[in-house]
């Protein structure tokens, strides 16, 4: 027998449904802070030193922070390539958008301090600002479309068919409910960056880290309930109305797939899954409570325990599907029909088992190097390279 064939496919299939959710929450939890410390840059900061602490409290991590968007990235690539297809064929300005802002990132830590110029640092700092927000509230409304589903179909070729012009396909993503996950995803990371800037630093910039992030906590903890609400009550759910051949073939064509129902059904089939919104409220307030009474170390773990809470809580509610169509249900993506091949599914999570740990042990040394708060004797001394 063939290593690969010890997992079946549809195992295989699971596997990496999980593995792509682990991902998205590595991401989402240390590249979250970053782009939440960037949100805050102008509001926590009223000197240019202050500013520069903040800056510097992830100065020297985001890079290593980014691998876990690379890895997503190249997952949904390798295991989900129509997933791949159909999310850069629909969101592609969106996208587009999301990059833009991210470049703005390392220009901003880079050039900021070039010049000794108040306009030139303030314009900088506003560039971070974007750079920290707009990715947040993006991704959010980018997850929002996914719960409604896109306006796509498949052809017998399964070339993905989206309607409209890329403007209005950008444009058809702002709808209410995507906007309102978009909130949540932004304050939600606002909160998470203030939570590491008070890890991080202490004075001034810790004060008004905890107060914003307090609120920004609340704020995300109310947007996601309503979310909830509204998903029950308003938004139809998908199901798939024909039995799916184990180990069947990656072809959405071949399932049958009705658009209707609530997505909440979920829960009354798999009620352990409670446990994630339950963690994404619960988290999110635990946070809030920290934040508001100094709490340090614990704030940053609750607070990246409402992300875990928060991300799962999608996938749980919507599996198997990753990617629904609202125009032509048939189409829709679940983990059942638009994988790669067997071989190409083990041969990942062979790769994965080995440098993935690789990842975790380094990121974890790195912090620990690292560890302890960003002062303003650290930042001006020449022995440091700071920003």
């Amino acid at each position: 027998m063939i290593l690969h064939e010890l997992i079946s496919l549809d195992v295989l299939r699971v596997i990496w449904w999980i593995l792509l959710g682990v991902l998205l929450i590595g991401f989402a939890v240390t590249d979250g802070f970053d782009m939440g410390v960037g949100a805050l840059i102008p509001f926590v900061g009223k000197t240019d030193m202050e500013r520069r602490i903040a800056i510097n409290t992830v100065g020297p991590v985001w890079e290593g922070n980014q691998v876990w968007f690379i890895l997503g990235g190249g997952a949904i690539f390798a295991a989900w390539p129509p997933l791949y297809a159909m999310s850069f064929s629909g969101f592609y300005l969106a996208m587009f958008a999301v990059l833009a802002a991210l470049i703005l990132r390392p220009v901003g830590f880079k050039y900021r301090s070039k010049r000794d110029s108040a306009t030139w640092r303030n314009a900088w700092d506003w560039a971070l600002f974007v750079g920290g927000a707009v990715p947040a509230l993006l991704f959010g409304v980018a997850v929002g479309n996914v719960i409604l589903g896109a306006p796509f179909h498949l052809t017998p070729d399964q070339l993905p068919v989206y309607e409209g012009s890329a403007a209005a396909k950008f444009f058809g993503l702002l709808r209410p409910f995507a906007l309102l996950a978009g909130v949540v995803s932004l304050s939600m990371l606002i909160a998470h960056g203030a939570a590491w800037l008070n890890l991080k630093t202490e004075g001034p910039v810790q004060q008004r880290a905890r107060t914003i992030g307090a609120v920004a906590a609340v704020v995300a903890a109310a947007a996601y309930a309503l979310a909830g609400v509204w998903l029950a009550m308003g938004i139809d759910g998908y199901t798939i109305t024909s039995e799916v051949a184990a180990n069947g073939p990656s072809n959405p064509l071949f399932s049958d797939v009705a658009k209707g129902g609530s997505w909440m059904a979920a829960y009354g089939a798999r009620p352990w899954i409670i446990i994630a919104p339950v963690l994404g409220i619960g988290g999110m307030l635990m946070a809030a409570l920290g934040l508001k009474s100094g709490k340090e170390i614990s704030t940053i773990l609750w607070s990246g325990i409402s992300i875990v809470g928060v991300i799962s809580s999608v996938g749980l509610t919507m599996f198997p599907f990753i990617l629904p169509s609202n125009t032509n249900p048939n189409s829709s993506l679940t983990v059942w029909d638009a994988s790669s091949s067997h071989q190409t599914l083990f041969v990942m999570l062979v790769v994965s088992v080995i440098f993935v740990p690789l990842i975790l042990a380094y990121t974890s040394w790195v912090y620990k190097v690292l560890w302890g708060k960003v002062t303003e004797e650290e930042v001006t001394s020449p022995a440091n390279s700071t920003y």
